[in-house]
């Protein structure tokens, strides 16, 4: 067809300018209308059959083809007209990286980088698809528009390879078409494809996933970006993260001369130092090339399907042939949970009396200096003893972060993300929802900004509401505390763990609710990064265990302080004056029976608790605890625990610390034990496992979410949620208590 027989309708499209830049070519005839070529250039590794492919497209056989390394270290270009559209095809030379040293390479970079086309065509060898994909990733990182075209899939099939290029199309977010030079095949709706993506104003943002330690660095500048409202060109927030942070000579020259970088480039030396520690070296090319190396690797696992499997296994495909494996795989890592959380409990027990001795005796002895009352109940009573109630916590803390460091830095837990991929999707869940939701058992904050690497709102917003049913390290002292008073040493470990795994699958069952219910739609499919295994490093474990303890005692500091503070404040006041007088006399009265004394005193401090603000909060709010089993003490605790839920256990801490005026030295377990049953303990871990995470959790929720709104349905979401559940849980332990 000869463009001059075309309307001006069909022609329309490409009007764009370019001044005087033509093609030269030959032709028995002008290809008319001075219509503007779709330039595009060819991309890919050496041998995938870019001549050949070009040859198929044109129909010419201007361009020279061959199988050995430097057919093409010109930069070889051909013209040609179809459907009305003019086609200016530039074959670059194969390259192995952008950032290759040969002379080919190098030839392909600097067209790639500085010169003036319309799309990338990216032609992948179908039987070698994981080594195509390493260039695929960095073509990517252009933010040019893009077309995959997998070449010599005839072949594959013949070998018993089959791809899902749907599949692949939808983890990119590029255009994928299964072509076969040789045959054929495919050519006609590759051009298609080509004429649409050329014509269509707007480029589609690739989705690319790299390893948790660099999207949660990406994820900070994305959000400073954010932020300061900063826009490059048609960029988005995260390719301009992306480009900063590997270095982007182009980007970071523009974004140099912005005042926005004397901010910015303390936070980005940050992230490389996170990063540099991660993958245990500074050179940033390095770390690319494994971050797209372990991309490659999870996305062709992802999308492949192999009849035949390989002769020869290595190392890291003969242990995933064990921890991967489709029937074993999951009980393997729930064993791995479970061992955990008995080391967890029964590590974290050991130095725990040590602890709390440790602040008893300092509270006495800094009460000793102090002659004022209520100062000194300050202090001691308020202060150290809620605070101290606190860091009782943080040797369990620590084996957690450590054993949960261990799983990630050796590799296993992406291939966990993998097999649970499956499961999840029954469950309405999209795979990669994993990263948040095990993310979700050390803190929520950073779990609810983990769930940006969803690109789809439905399956975000459903991982967004079900991330509170993922058990926190915040929530880990208030489970040790309770298995503790209730359970032997010899099940507190297992209890701990199924509380943990409960409320992982409850979690699960309400992802499917919501996606039944409220979030209809199909979930997007996943790909994760596989990296190599490779032993523990300690330097990293160090960085993530002591960046977490660092943050829970900045937290027990600061924020539990001030808690701890308020909650004492209210708890002793306001006083009554009338009261104290009353039961003074008389105390003084008996004051030859020391055992009616005491109990005088045990008394008192009761009422003046009831009276005070705590107590007027308390009560007022028992009747809507009260089916659940709880007194207006375990009611507030679990107000107080709003703001953050290690402040659960302080204000326990803080309320029962009543026994001790009995002249008794007991810990808060055997005092909780003493004050409320076995039926009453399960029925509070229950609500404390379900009910709405903490004020600086709730605030980046309502963030991530879109609003104010989305924060209220998952206030009543948890709330009703964990009060139903709180209520069976309650009548079904009396039933058999």
């Amino acid at each position: 067809m000869n463009c001059n027989t075309c309307t001006d309708e069909n022609i329309g499209k490409r009007k764009r300018k370019r001044g005087e830049k033509h093609c030269t070519f030959e032709a028995t005839e002008p290809i008319s209308n001075g219509l503007e070529p779709i330039k595009i250039a060819l991309a890919g590794q050496p041998n995938v059959g870019k001549s050949m492919l070009i040859n198929a497209l044109s129909g010419s056989q201007k361009v020279k083809v061959g199988n050995f390394s430097g057919v093409t270290v010109d930069k070889l270009e051909v013209c040609f007209e179809h459907h009305c559209h003019l086609f200016d095809l530039i074959d670059l030379p194969g390259t192995y990286s952008i950032n290759g040293f040969t002379q080919e390479e190098k030839v392909a970079k600097e067209f790639l980088l500085n010169e003036d086309y319309d799309l990338i065509l990216n032609v992948i060898d179908s039987t070698n698809l994981q080594r195509n994909l390493l260039l695929t990733m960095e073509l990517l990182e252009l933010n040019k528009k893009m077309v995959i075209a997998l070449n010599m899939s005839d072949e594959a099939q013949k070998d018993g390879i089959e791809i899902n290029s749907k599949l692949l199309e939808k983890i990119l977010g590029v255009k994928v078409v299964k072509v076969s030079a040789k045959s054929g095949q495919g050519i006609e709706e590759l051009l298609e494809v080509l004429h649409q993506e050329a014509d269509h104003s707007d480029r589609k943002v690739p989705k690319i996933t790299y390893s948790d330690a660099v999207e949660e660095e990406l994820e900070k500048i994305e959000s400073f970006l954010e932020e300061k409202n900063f826009k490059l060109d048609d960029l988005s927030s995260r390719e301009v993260a992306i480009a900063l942070l590997f270095e982007n000579k182009n980007i970071y020259k523009r974004v140099h001369e912005d005042p926005i970088m004397i901010e910015l480039y303390p936070l980005l030396s940050d992230s490389l130092e996170h990063i540099y520690t991660h993958h245990q070296t500074k050179d940033l090319n390095e770390i690319k090339a494994a971050e797209h190396a372990a991309m490659a690797r999870g996305l062709a696992k992802e999308v492949l399907n192999a009849k035949s499997k390989p002769k020869s296994l290595t190392l890291t495909q003969k242990i995933d042939s064990i921890l991967m494996h489709k029937f074993i795989g999951i009980p393997i890592f729930l064993f791995f949970m479970w061992a955990l959380f008995q080391l967890t409990f029964k590590f974290g027990a050991m130095p725990m009396d040590y602890i709390d001795s440790a602040i008893s005796a300092f509270g006495d002895f800094i009460g000793s200096f102090i002659t004022n009352s209520e100062l000194k109940s300050l202090i001691v009573d308020g202060i150290i003893h809620g605070v101290g109630a606190v860091l009782l916590f943080l040797p369990n803390i620590v084996i957690l972060y450590i054993g949960l460091a261990l799983l990630e830095t050796t590799g296993y837990m992406s291939r966990v993300a993998f097999i649970l991929d499956g499961f999840f999707h029954k469950f309405g869940l999209h795979g990669k929802s994993f990263i948040p939701l095990v993310t979700g058992f050390g803190c929520t904050v950073p779990a609810y900004m983990a769930a940006r690497t969803l690109k789809s709102e439905k399956d975000r917003l459903i991982t967004l509401f079900i991330l509170g049913f993922m058990s926190c390290g915040a929530r880990l002292p208030i489970y040790v505390l309770f298995t503790g008073a209730f359970f032997s040493e010899q099940v507190a470990g297992n209890i701990l763990f199924l509380i943990y795994i409960s409320g992982a699958l409850l979690g699960l069952i309400m992802a499917k609710v919501l996606r039944v219910v409220v979030f209809k739609g199909e979930d997007e499919p996943f790909v994760m990064e596989l990296p190599r295994y490779r032993l523990p490093s300690f330097k990293l474990i160090w960085h993530t265990v002591y960046s977490n303890a660092s943050d829970y005692l900045k937290k027990a500091g600061t924020f539990i302080l001030a808690a701890s503070m308020l909650v004492w404040f209210a708890s002793n006041y306001p006083k009554d004056e009338a009261l104290q007088k009353s039961y003074q006399s008389k105390i003084e009265q008996l004051k030859n029976n020391k055992e009616i004394a005491q109990k005088l005193k045990v008394e008192l401090k009761a009422k003046e608790l009831e009276n005070s603000y705590l107590g007027q909060i308390g009560k007022a709010t028992e009747p809507f605890f009260a089916p659940l089993g709880f007194d207006w003490r375990l009611s507030v605790s679990l107000e107080a625990g709003l703001a953050a839920k290690e402040v659960v256990v302080s204000t326990l801490g803080v309320l029962y610390s009543v026994g001790e005026a009995d002249g008794t030295s007991d810990t808060l377990k055997e005092i909780l034990r003493k004050n409320i049953n076995l039926a009453t303990a399960l029925s509070f871990i229950v609500f404390v496992m379900i009910y709405l995470p903490c004020f600086a959790a709730s605030a980046v929720f309502t963030k991530e979410a879109g609003g104010v709104k989305y924060l209220v349905y998952l206030f009543i979401f948890t709330t009703l949620t964990a009060w139903v559940l709180s209520f069976i849980t309650y009548k079904v332990a009396l039933f058999f208590s």
